[in-house]
């Protein structure tokens, strides 16, 4: 196996560039969490180099010991410009935006805006887990809103949801993930138009997490949620870092739409000068000069897309793929090979292949997995290979 992983890789394709052997040498999460014999096909970092333009603004600022606290406004502009160019939105004003250490606190810093303890948020699960611990932790609320059987938001659910979240007329929130993580679900315009009715029927304020909006798959478009009409009074929280592998490089934009101005005039100073500006500089170079490296490696991830649909087709068939439009992330039903609640600890413990557990991904995520697709195809033919002969 370890030939097969660690053959040549292909210049053009970011996620065909480096060794396994090469991996394992890194001492992030990912590669450091379970033992060499296991495949980390888990948390969201991706098996790639750093994008030459982010690595030559990182180089050079540190050259030039440029590592104090973050000013001005070249972080937001790069990003308005990128959703000029990528997404078609020119809504994106940079005097209605605040810098964040990160997306999460970004996240919790704008439920602290339009919230108060005790409130509650509404999500739609299964869901990204940190929604869960960073909602708890602010003292707010959870009501959850399943998804349909289709992935997509079921709005009848989602209305009787606003409804039990303002007893007696309290503050509320809905915590959007767009597009939506574990799924790779992208919103469609409608679907985000009735959000934004929804919520202003029910007084509910939303917030949207927007992190994995520039990973989306060929023939999908993002829509951002701020530019859709009724949505004026909604946050937005953007970044690079799913983009192009910056989660050690932190940074994140929270974006207000017009009606919401006022609410970033309460953001405390420290949270903005809290954000490192290495991770500024970093995701500003990435939504300025990062587009053609960025191509390439959507261009990988529609091809893994397809490697996974047809390893899973030939060896586990039982298990339902529905490849996602966005992120870089596959969210597997395996309900079907009768592993209870928790098929990653069976894939862990059999098959040497770790994998996220739904089960932490709120209600509808028993007897479900997450798949990181962020490495190169031979290790997801091994992984499939191995998840295969763990249940037969």
């Amino acid at each position: 196996m370890s030939g097969v992983l660690n053959r040549p890789r292909d210049a053009a394709n970011p996620l065909r560039q480096l060794t396994i052997d090469q991996l394992r040498q890194r001492t992030s999460l990912k590669w450091r969490e379970y033992p060499a014999d296991v495949l980390p096909l888990w948390v969201a970092e991706m098996d790639v180099p750093l994008a030459e333009p982010v690595a030559r603004a990182i180089t050079d600022a540190v050259a030039r010991g440029d590592t104090g606290y973050p000013a001005g406004t070249a972080y937001p502009q790069a990003l308005a410009e990128f959703a000029r160019r990528r997404w078609g939105w020119d809504g994106l004003a940079v005097e209605r935006t605040a810098l964040v250490p990160d997306v999460m606190h970004g996240v919790v810093e704008a439920l602290r805006l339009v919230t108060d303890p005790g409130d509650a948020v509404v999500v739609n699960c299964p869901v990204y887990p940190p929604f869960y611990e960073a909602l708890a932790h602010a003292d707010r609320r959870i009501v959850e809103a399943p998804l349909g059987e289709d992935l997509r938001i079921d709005f009848g659910t989602l209305e009787d949801a606003f409804r039990r979240a303002r007893p007696g007329g309290r503050p509320a929130a809905y915590l959007l993930c767009s597009p939506h993580n574990p799924t790779g679900v992208v919103h469609s315009e409608a679907e985000l138009t009735a959000v934004a009715g929804l919520a202003q029927r029910h007084g509910v304020r939303v917030v949207a997490d927007e992190i994995h909006a520039p990973v989306v798959a060929e023939g999908a478009r993002f829509v951002p949620y701020l530019s859709v009409p009724g949505a004026e009074n909604g946050l937005s929280l953007m970044s690079a870092s799913k983009g192009w592998n910056l989660a050690g490089l932190r940074g994140g934009l929270l974006v207000a739409g017009p009606a919401a101005a006022g609410d970033l005039t309460r953001v405390p100073v420290g949270v903005s000068v809290g954000t490192s500006h290495l991770g500024v500089i970093a995701h500003t170079a990435a939504f300025r000069d990062g587009g053609e490296w960025l191509d390439a490696l959507l261009s990988g991830l529609d091809d893994n897309r397809r490697l996974l649909a047809a390893l899973l087709a030939e060896q586990l068939p039982a298990v339902r793929y529905q490849p996602g439009q966005a992120t870089c992330l596959a969210w597997l039903d395996c309900r079907a090979l009768g592993l209870g609640d928790d098929p990653a600890a069976v894939f862990l413990d059999r098959g040497r292949v770790a994998l996220n557990s739904g089960t932490t991904f709120g209600t509808g995520g028993g007897g479900n997995v997450r798949l990181n697709l962020a490495t190169a195809p031979e290790l997801i033919t091994e992984a499939v290979r191995r998840m295969a002969l763990a249940v037969a």
